[in-house]
């Protein structure tokens, strides 16, 4: 999709919204309530478990929240209603056949295996599970990942200040950041949690009354499709999956194999299963029963954000005129462009006091996203990297020391990738690049090693270090050579999102096909090394007299439904 990159060469001039001074106290007030949670947490914060998993002691209800919060940044509050307004309901797949099946199956069937081995990380799992080796590299390539969407955070929500209100981008910038590295330097993940599920519920109220006036506004969801129809006359912008069936006849340029393939069983299990930034805040459930509920409580919500993300882009196809514009058109002409949906419809709907509760609901998503990502670089450079390859015999209070500073570096250098990303023409479609270069690849290396117990450590190096150039090597192919397209996202009319569905599909191939390889050509670890680490090998528990209606899997089963009658309303 067209990015907010290029809108920062927007004058402040065309600032779109006006804040009040109680707006201005709303967002006041939300700064120094983050400042002050991290300030009195920081005295249960002093030891490695309360510093990098929070005690371990979250219920299901608060990891559940943080765990769908951590999620809950700039690219879901700006860039999906940008998508929306670009591609129409089809941005939903990322919510739901993206997010909700992984979610479960996260729940039900790998977290026993996560929190029965105590890892702090996803990396230190790879390190029971196969050797050292593959633990650094999946720790390197987690970091840069986590650097590079902490900055893509940052820049997207100084870019909003900027576009929106008119502040300067560099001041939106340090400010942001200078708040998110004092509340997780001070109370580490414990801090980082409770603020996410309190920027998880300022989200909701400042979010939510803009799709309830603008539906009031289109006569309801069948006035706002018949006016979207009239506008776009020659786009279905509407069904999930009836435009699905070829490449040209949907405005995403993509079939059902790269949705339900590409983005159903590799990036979404890929970034749900695998992506330490969310399994982190899971990890600190007080026990496996709240481990496994935490995911079906986090897919439960999962399934209505899209009232606050995806709506409000349906609702700009069809009420806001004139129409908007790719962003490299609106600059030559003086228009408004996709990326300003939001903020538009923000400024039409919300007055004083609602407007500066509005921002901070946009303010808190980004600075959730950016938390999400500090607190989990720092705890994968300091158990992953800095351990393994540096000090490895250190007293705990030595490595909570290195955690927080690596959190405050990590700050840093993500405030370096901002101004970075602003030389690159996409977010959305790089930060999908990114997920495809590095969680695809993870996916296929976690599920065999959690589920075959022939897999060997050189096996998940190799298929993790071929599978993860793979991905990079198809992007940079493409780039150097557009008509590659065709046979990267099989399909000369496939958009950027179409090609990174279709990279992560091939590198997760390549992952799962060398792994096999190499693991039947070298020896694998005997079974008594695997027990707690592998399906087969570890005996699950089972809290025997539970009633039914307490069970994860009940829930799960009913989250399920609910999913399936979701996409058949809207098919």
């Amino acid at each position: 999709m067209n990015t907010l990159l290029l809108a920062a060469a927007t004058p402040a001039s065309s600032t779109l919204v006006h804040l009040s001074p109680v707006d201005m106290a709303v967002i006041a007030i939300y700064f120094m309530m983050v400042l002050g949670i991290g300030w009195y947490l920081k005295r249960f914060a002093k030891t490695g478990e309360g510093f990098f998993m929070a005690g371990r002691e979250m219920t299901a209800w608060i990891a559940g929240l943080s765990f769908l919060a951590a999620n809950l940044g700039s690219l879901e509050l700006m860039g999906w209603a940008a998508a929306t307004y670009q591609y129409g309901i089809l941005a939903t797949h990322w919510y739901w056949i993206g997010a909700i099946p992984a979610m479960l199956f996260l729940g039900l069937v790998m977290m026993p295996f996560y929190y029965i081995c105590k890892t702090h990380s996803v990396p230190g799992y790879l390190h029971l599970r196969y050797n050292n080796a593959t633990r650094v590299l999946s720790g390197v390539t987690f970091a840069f990942m986590t650097v590079l969407t902490s900055g893509i955070n940052m820049y997207a929500m100084a870019l909003v200040m900027k576009v929106v209100l008119g502040w300067d981008i560099n001041f939106s910038i340090w400010v942001s950041s200078i708040t998110v590295a004092i509340y997780v330097v001070l109370g580490g993940l414990l801090s980082a949690i409770f603020n996410e599920v309190l920027q998880f519920m300022l989200i909701w109220l400042g979010a939510l009354l803009i799709p309830i006036l603008g539906l009031i506004q289109a006569g309801g969801w069948s006035g706002m499709v018949a006016k979207i129809h009239e506008n776009f006359p020659a786009q279905d912008y509407t069904h999930l999956w009836s435009g699905l069936g070829h490449f040209n006849t949907n405005p995403m340029g993509i079939n059902w194999v790269g949705i339900v393939v590409g983005l159903g069983l590799v990036i979404s299990p890929g970034y749900w299963m695998t992506n330490f930034l969310v399994v982190q805040r899971v990890l600190t459930a007080k026990d496996l029963r709240s481990a496994q509920a935490a995911p079906i409580i986090g897919a439960g919500f999962k399934m209505m954000i899209p009232i606050i993300v995806i709506l409000p882009g349906l609702l700009g196809l069809a009420l806001l005129h004139p129409h908007l514009l790719p962003e490299q058109v609106a600059l030559k002409t003086g228009g408004n462009s996709y990326n300003e949906v939001l903020p538009l419809l923000m400024g039409r709907y919300l007055g004083p006091g609602l407007l500066g509760l509005g921002i901070t609901a946009l303010v808190a998503g980004f600075m959730s996203g950016m938390a999400g990502n500090v607190s989990a670089f720092a705890t994968v450079w300091t158990y992953d990297i800095y351990r393994p390859l540096i000090r490895k015999q250190a007293s705990d209070d030595h490595y909570v020391k290195v955690g927080r500073w690596w959190t405050f570096l990590g700050v840093l250098i993500s405030i370096g990738t901002a101004y970075l990303v602003m030389q690159f023409n996409s977010i959305m479609d790089y930060v999908q690049a990114l997920f495809s270069w590095f969680v695809a690849p993870m996916l296929g290396t976690v599920l065999l090693g959690m589920f075959w117990k022939r897999t060997t450590g050189p096996g998940g190096f190799w298929g993790l270090l071929l599978g993860t150039l793979t991905s990079i090597g198809l992007w940079a192919w493409v780039k150097v050579v557009p008509s590659a397209l065709a046979i990267v996202a099989m399909s000369p009319d496939a958009k950027p999102l179409a090609q990174d569905m279709f990279q992560a599909l091939w590198s997760f191939v390549v992952t799962v096909i060398v792994t096999v390889l190499v693991s039947l050509a070298t020896k694998p670890k005997p079974e008594s090394e695997l027990v707690g680490l592998v399906r087969g090998c570890t005996e699950i528990p089972v809290e025997h007299g539970l009633p039914w209606h307490k069970k994860p899997l009940f829930w799960g089963t009913v989250v399920f439904i609910v999913f399936i009658i979701l996409n058949l309303i809207f098919w």
